[in-house]
């Protein structure tokens, strides 16, 4: 598997992703448990360079149900990482990159993996329900 180190965007390749595993270029933790903020550079590298899983919430920070469901997202970062990185795009500075996947309603939450949209859905959501939409729609 190949993951972006969320300290210096350097390239690693994995056979198994776990925590405590170290970026070969900056030799920082590839994992914190935490979602990390990207803008379109970023997102758009991790998403066409590496093969882990990606759950993006599309957010701004004006919105209120956005800012209730991140304890939520950062919850749900520390339970199921590295199975997946979690990512937080803010519409409100990447306008562009909102347009190009068609976010209309915010939070949106979506799943890629090796480039591509595996699934999205609109709107907050408790953890329980967040849990379980991931462990349907998660790759195995």
């Amino acid at each position: 598997m190949i993951v972006m180190c969320p300290h210096c965007a350097g390239l690693n390749r994995l056979n198994d992703a776990k925590p405590g595993a170290k970026c070969g270029k900056c030799k920082q933790e590839l994992f914190s448990g935490n979602p990390l903020e990207m803008n379109a550079q970023q997102f758009n590298r991790a998403l066409q360079k590496t093969d882990q899983p990606l759950v993006v919430d599309f957010w701004a920070p004006w919105c209120g149900p956005c800012q209730g469901f991140a304890p939520v997202f950062n919850q749900a970062a520390q339970q199921f990482e590295p199975a997946a990185r979690f990512v937080k795009i803010n519409t409100e500075n990447e306008q562009q990159l909102a347009a190009q996947f068609g976010i209309r309603s915010i939070p949106t939450l979506a799943i890629f993996q090796s480039g591509k949209e595996i699934t999205r859905l609109s709107g907050a959501l408790d953890m329980q329900s967040f849990s379980q939409w991931l462990n349907q729609n998660l790759p195995k």
